[in-house]
Parts: C-alpha cells; structure tokens; sequence
C-alpha cells in the first residue's frame, strides 16, 4: 500500500514528462521530477503505472475512427512499438552491465575477504609463536628469579656466619686484653713481692746479703717463668687471632665471589626481563595489527552483504513503449 503525500497522479504526470524529454522512467528521475517524495510511494505509484499500461497495451483502435486515420495510426502505434522495444533492449543491455559489474565488485570483495583471511591466519600463527616465546621467557625469568632467592639466602647466611665469626673475634680480643691485665697485674704484684721481701731482708740484717741475693735471683727466675709464660699465652692468642683473621678474609673473599655471581645472575635477570618486555610490546604492536585487521574483514563484510543486497535487489528491467 502506498503511503500519503505524493499520489498517483503526480507519479503519472512526473512519467510523462520523463517521456517527453526521451527519459527512461526511474524511481530516481521521478522523484528528481517531483522534488519529494519517499522511494517506496514513488515506486508502488510506478509499478500501478506499468501494470495499467499493460492492460491497456492491447486494447485495438476504436473501429469509428476513419480508415486512413486508422492505417496512419496504426503506423504510428507500430513505430512507438518498435522505439520501445529498441528502448526496452537498450535499458536491458544497461542492466545487465550494472548487474555483471556488480557480480564482479562482489567477486573482488570475496577474493579481499580471502587474502584478509590468509593474513589473519598468518598474524595468528605469529601470535601463537610469539605468546610460546613469552611464555619460555617467563620461565626461564621465574627460574631465574628462583636462583637469585637462593643466592641471596646463601648471602645472608654468610652474613650471620660472618657476624658470629665477628662475635667470636671480639669475645678472643675481650679475652687476650683481660690476660694482659692479668699479666701486668702479676709483673706489679710480683714486683711488689719482691720489692718488700729486698726490704724485709735489708731491714733484718745485712748479713743475709747472699741470701738476698739468691731470693732476688729465685724472683728473677720467677718473674722470668710469668714472663715466657705469659709471652706463649700471648703467643698462642695472636695464632688463634691470626687463624680466625685469615679464615674470615678467606670467607669474605668467598662472599664477594658470591655477591659477583648474584650480581650477575641479577644483570642476566634484567636482561631477560627487558628481552620479556620487547616481546610484550610486539605482542600488543601484532594484537593492534589483528585488531585492524579485524576491522578491515569486518568492512569487508559489510561492503560484501551490501553489494549482495544490491545484486538481490536489482528490479527487473520495465518494459517501455
């Protein structure tokens, strides 16, 4: 049914003058005629048209007409018969070209679709490759990790150790400053001894000069005695000293050995992190790449279903006389 506003009469008069001028009629060029109008009213009023006109086509001259008007009617009915068909053939010639032309537009868009699709098929596969490359990397990077946490567990249990070698370093240095002391507290005390023994036996009596003299002697052995055995005491501490010193120099030599290591499978770490993050950046530049793409099948698409649409829609040629 078709709509209000421009009605069957204007469609008429618009396909008249169409004619006038030597136009195809068209829903186009009527409603260029008109200058209003939807396309759906325009083209219900036309097919009304051509249906009437071709219940008409048929219809004889009216038998009172004279003879010879009849024969140069007749004429000139046949001559408009003969237009209309060269007319119908051309606007057939027309259509098939528009109707080929869009079967091969819908061929190209197809053969776009495929060279599309092999290109998507081919990102994929870069994809997948790329995303079995990251995933390597991860692992090696978590093994990685795993090693440094090990290393610096090894360090810090090298520095608990070193710490209790510092300890035990202190406790001997504590304990050789305090047989010093003892030590020189014996020299002061056994001088002292010897001092009030030298008065005890000069205020009894000088005779006892020999006697003295072997007490001072027996002193002086004893002090001697204190002495060595205080210098091998002394002696003894600074080899242990030296021992402890040398195995915490070897020990620090060992902690910085393994502090280099660390500091290296760190390097080598970051190195594989930044390789992870290059190899996360080409993964979001190919996901933008198949994002694109995927735009690009999507219009493909669309400019296909609309070119199937038009080929589905393409009316049929009208006949005209």
């Amino acid at each position: 049914m078709a709509r209000s506003g421009v009605q069957f009469e204007d469609v008429q008069r618009a396909i008249e003058t169409l004619i006038q001028r030597g136009d195809v009629p068209s829903v186009q060029r009527i409603r260029e005629v008109l200058g209003t109008g939807s396309f759906t009213t325009i083209s219900d009023h036309l097919r009304e048209w051509r249906a009437r006109r071709e219940e008409n086509r048929d219809v004889p001259l009216p038998q009172a007409i004279p003879e010879r008007l009849h024969d140069a009617l007749a004429g000139l009915w046949q001559q408009a018969q003969e237009e209309a068909g060269e007319a119908l053939s051309f606007y057939r010639q027309q259509s098939d070209e528009q109707v080929e032309q869009a079967r091969e537009e819908t061929r190209q868009a197809q053969r776009r679709v495929e060279d599309t699709e092999q290109r998507l098929s081919a990102l994929g596969e870069r994809l997948d490759s790329t995303a079995a490359r990251l995933e390597e990397k991860a692992t090696s990077l978590a093994r990685l990790e795993s090693e440094a946490a090990h290393l610096r567990g090894q360090v810090e249990e090298r520095d608990q150790r070193l710490a209790m070698r510092d300890r035990q370093i202190n406790t001997l240095s504590e304990e050789r400053d305090r047989l010093e002391r003892e030590h020189h507290e014996s020299l002061e005390q056994l001088d002292q001894t010897h001092k009030r023994r030298l008065a005890q036996e000069e205020s009894r009596h000088e005779s006892a000069e020999n006697r003295l003299m072997q007490l001072l002697d027996s002193a002086r052995h004893e002090k001697q005695e204190l002495e060595k055995q205080a210098r091998r005491r002394h002696e003894q501490l600074e080899e242990r000293i030296e021992k402890i010193t040398a195995q915490m120099e070897q020990q620090r030599r060992t902690l910085q050995e393994e502090e280099r290591k660390m500091r290296d499978l760190t390097q080598h770490a970051r190195h594989h992190e930044q390789q992870l993050q290059e190899s996360r950046g080409r993964e979001d530049h190919l996901s933008g790449l198949l994002a694109e793409r995927d735009q690009e099948l999507a219009r493909l698409r669309t400019e296909l279903r609309v070119l199937q649409e038009r080929l589905s829609r393409a009316p049929m040629p009208p006949f005209v006389y």
